[in-house]
C-alpha cells in the first residue's frame, strides 16, 4: 500500500533550522511529483512546494520562497524539506504528498518558538 512517513521535526528557536524526510513506499517513488504541505492549528492545509520526479523543477509557496528547498534521493525514496531561517508563523503539521494520491501520512510536528 501506499505510505508516507515524514520525520524531523521538532522544537526550533527563530531564525534557526530544520530538515524534514518523507519516506515513501507503495508505488514507483522517481516517477512522481512529490509535495509539501502544512496545516497550522484552525486553519486549513496549505500547499508549501514540489518537486518534480527527477529533481528537475521546484515552486513554492511565496511565503517560504528563499527559506526552504526541496530536494528528493530516489535511490532512497525519500523527499526532504529544508527550512532555514524559521519564524513562529512556519509552526505546524508538515505533510508529504503525491499530488494525484489521496493518500497522507502523520506528518511531523514543527514548532518554532523562544
Amino acid at each position: 500500500q501506499v505510505q508516507f512517513v515524514e520525520s524531523g521535526g521538532g522544537l526550533v528557536q527563530p531564525g534557526g533550522s530544520l530538515r524534514l524526510a518523507c519516506a515513501a513506499s507503495g508505488f514507483t517513488f522517481s516517477s512522481y511529483t512529490m509535495s509539501w504541505f502544512r496545516q497550522a492549528p484552525g486553519k486549513e492545509r496549505e500547499f508549501v512546494g514540489y518537486i518534480t520526479g527527477t529533481g528537475g523543477s521546484t515552486n513554492y509557496v511565496d511565503s517560504v520562497k528563499g527559506r526552504f528547498t526541496i530536494s528528493r534521493d530516489n535511490a532512497k525514496n525519500t523527499v526532504y524539506l529544508q527550512m532555514n531561517s524559521l519564524k513562529p508563523e512556519d509552526t505546524a503539521v508538515y505533510y508529504c504528498k503525491v499530488p494525484s494520491f489521496s493518500y497522507w501520512g502523520q506528518g511531523t510536528q514543527v514548532t518554532v518558538s523562544s
